[in-house]
């Protein structure tokens, strides 16, 4: 694309570049722009400047949308179990055992695979490696993700989740009889410093919110509902190890005596949000495994 040129007016006077270069560019997010530029793309006055750059009267913006890079990933004909899907976003469920996107020592057969083999628009926020993955969840949870088709709704749906509008609900099966009905997990999260694999509750931490209701109690287990204030990794696996109740067969942070499961009885059940583009407010549920239900109506039986 050629060079485009503006000249900084009143009704854009001390506003930040990005969000003047997010206003002139309607099918650009403002994440998007940032990474202009950071890469050196925009420059005001004939200089380069930062994102928080605020513009000022008949400043010379100049700027040029860099080319898009083609996914190195390789589409993958691997079945997909998807709740909603338009133009902007899919509801996907994902299956136990499937890795949300590409890492080392996973380089094929993820959801993202899968997913730029079922459509070939996917946001580019989060790269060439996790493109429309709003949010993840780990290897052996089931259940609900978000998938943004361009990078407008994924910006939108990022900032509800920023701010805590998207609701997501777990359901989990944990060790030990929990006798509060209700309650919440409050305890900041960071990397286990003794462990740089693994995440715990460390002081220096982000904060972290869990609250939960149980379900229903077994001899030796409970069955909870989990909804997250917070979003941090392993947040609920790490919460209920805190609290001396692991979940079933978490090979991370559970007990070494445990069910087997086949990894961590963890499902994403529920999901809510504002759907970024209509205002609708949208509202999927899933039911979990055939493992995570044969676990429940075991423990009820033996236990």
């Amino acid at each position: 694309m050629s060079k485009q040129h503006f000249v900084v007016t009143k009704e854009y006077q001390n506003k930040r570049i990005d969000k003047v270069l997010t206003d002139l560019n309607k099918e650009a997010s403002r994440n998007q722009v940032q990474s202009w530029i950071k890469d050196g793309y925009v420059y005001v006055n004939g200089e380069s400047v930062k994102s928080n750059y605020k513009c000022q009267l008949e400043d010379q913006i100049e700027w040029e949308e860099p080319e898009v890079q083609e996914l190195e990933i390789e589409p993958e004909n691997i079945p997909l179990d998807i709740k909603y899907e338009d133009e902007h976003l899919l509801v996907v469920n994902k299956e136990k055992g499937m890795v949300v996107h590409p890492s080392h020592g996973h380089r094929t057969g993820t959801l993202v695979h899968a997913l730029l083999y079922h459509c070939n628009d996917l946001s580019g926020i989060n790269g060439v490696h996790r493109p429309g993955i709003v949010h993840r969840i780990d290897k052996d949870t089931s259940g609900l993700l978000l998938v943004a088709k361009h990078d407008k709704a994924h910006e939108l749906l990022s900032e509800q989740l920023a701010n805590k509008e998207v609701n997501r609900q777990y359901e989990a099966i944990v060790h030990g009889v929990i006798e509060h009905d209700k309650a919440t997990i409050d305890a900041p999260i960071g990397r286990d410093p003794n462990d740089r694999q693994k995440m715990a509750i460390v002081e220096s931490g982000k904060p972290a919110i869990t609250h939960f209701s149980v379900v229903d109690r077994f001899e030796k287990f409970t069955h909870v509902y989990c909804d997250l204030e917070t979003g941090r990794t392993h947040q609920i696996r790490v919460h209920f190890q805190y609290i001396d109740h692991p979940l079933v067969g978490d090979p991370k942070y559970g007990r070494r005596k445990t069910l087997n499961v086949q990894g961590q009885a963890l499902h994403a059940r529920k999901l809510s949000f504002t759907h970024p583009m209509t205002g609708e407010q949208m509202t999927f549920t899933s039911e979990p495994p055939e493992i995570f239900q044969e676990t429940l109506e075991n423990v009820a039986k033996i236990y």
